[in-house]
């Protein structure tokens, strides 16, 4: 009898259907443990990396609170020089007030601008909701 009988390929197939559940169990837990630690992983890296990158920004943050500091310094000393400069042509008093009508003029109008820019701002990530629908549709339905 040759050694190429019909039923050769099935020689390795387990006997009972217990061993082939069993299997197919334990290559699920495996599979599922492996992608848990995937996903552990990379939560852990992307935690590292916004880390870091908050580092970065808390520096630059810190770099523009002093550069306005020493705009806000330049723009003291500028409004106090032109205070000084129209005291020569009027009344030191009248010459203050001016100064200050013209710094409210420039909050006002920095105020009404800020307040129609915030108007345009949506609270609620649109985008990212939208990708989330879309990804959860997909997880319901994988093949549509």
């Amino acid at each position: 009898m040759s050694s190429l009988t019909p039923h050769a390929p099935y020689r390795h197939a387990p006997k009972h259907r217990g061993e082939e559940d069993s299997s197919v169990g334990e290559l699920l837990s495996t599979v599922t443990s492996d992608v848990q630690q995937l996903l552990h992983q990379e939560a852990e890296l992307a935690k590292a990396e916004i880390r870091e990158e908050a580092t970065k920004a808390g520096k630059a943050a810190g770099m523009f609170g002093g550069a306005g500091f020493a705009g806000y310094m330049v723009a003291v000393f500028l409004s106090l020089a032109a205070t000084f400069a129209l005291a020569n042509v009027m009344d030191l008093g009248w010459a203050a007030l001016i100064v200050t009508g013209l710094w409210a003029v420039i909050g006002l109008i920095l105020y009404r601008r800020g307040r129609a820019q915030m108007r345009t701002v949506s609270p609620k990530p649109e985008q990212t909701m939208q990708t989330l629908k879309e990804d959860m549709q997909w997880a319901r339905h994988p093949t549509r």
